[in-house]
């Protein structure tokens, strides 16, 4: 059929198997992000790939997809420590952090003119990725749902009431920087596909628009992977055949039911 043309690509099947990947990882990985109020903290992430391909250059790491996750995890980590024990909002700090490794990243990577090489990162191209990256993806998948089976209960538990925790033993501290790991992780395996001006949009998106509809913890995991996936499949079918970048037509089709799942919550009362 006419409408399944695009699958005789060899790298449109790469790509539509990469969608298939990473949208329910952000999917289940957002509820989680939106819950804990943390958005500004994934946002924060994304950009601060550029300080560790930055940190790479300086350094001589050939391999800028290795600098950029080993920064990731310790600007995460550092950001959880800071968040903690500075009377400031947690916003305003990450606001700060952020803002300062950007302008650090850019700075570094700009300098001779060489921004060019790196700015493809900004909007990212899923179309590009190869079998062996798609194998990356799907360890890091399987590492969340363990995480996930294992883990989620206890951060649940750290995120409604942390005294409440600490009488079960649960440790805070540990929980958060594992889910900080893990999210840092996430954001920096895929960031070369989604781009860094939009990665943070697929991972609130869904989960946003779950929480609208939703009732109930299980109905909010199944909405927003349900509607992570939705979009992302459309949306790269959607790319092919009008031949826009993919990233931002995923994110566009995201943003439209959030607006139609919170039109439907309001009127429903939910």
């Amino acid at each position: 059929m006419e409408i399944f043309s695009w699958l005789q690509y060899d790298f449109m099947k790469f790509a539509f198997l990469a969608v298939l990947i990473i949208t329910p990882l952000f999917g289940l990985m957002g509820t989680m992000i939106v819950n804990r109020k943390m958005a500004f903290f994934s946002d924060a992430l994304g950009h601060s790939a550029l300080t560790g391909i930055a940190v790479g250059v300086v350094f001589g790491v050939e391999n800028t997809n290795l600098s950029m996750v080993v920064f990731a995890v310790v600007f995460a980590l550092l950001l959880n420590q800071i968040s903690s024990r500075v009377a400031a909002s947690t916003d305003t700090v990450i606001s700060v952090f952020s803002s300062f490794s950007t302008a650090l990243g850019l700075a570094i990577l700009s300098k001779g003119g060489n921004f060019s090489r790196y700015s493809s990162i900004l909007v990212g191209d899923i179309l590009s990725i190869s079998p062996q990256e798609i194998l990356y993806l799907a360890i890091i998948f399987a590492l969340t749902l363990l995480f996930w089976l294992f883990g989620f209960n206890k951060l649940m538990a750290v995120s409604l009431n942390r005294t409440l925790a600490k009488s079960r033993r649960i440790s805070a501290a540990w929980m958060e920087n594992l889910f900080a790991v893990l999210t840092a992780l996430i954001v920096m395996v895929s960031i070369k596909w989604v781009g860094i001006l939009i990665i943070n949009a697929l991972l609130i998106l869904p989960a946003a628009s779950a929480r609208n509809l939703s009732e109930n913890m299980r109905e909010y995991h199944f909405f927003s992977i349900l509607f992570s996936v939705f979009s992302g499949v459309l949306g790269l079918v959607v790319s092919y055949y009008v031949n826009v970048a993919t990233g931002p037509a995923i994110v566009i089709l995201a943003s439209v039911i959030y607006f139609v799942t919170h039109i439907w919550g309001q009127r429903h009362n939910l």
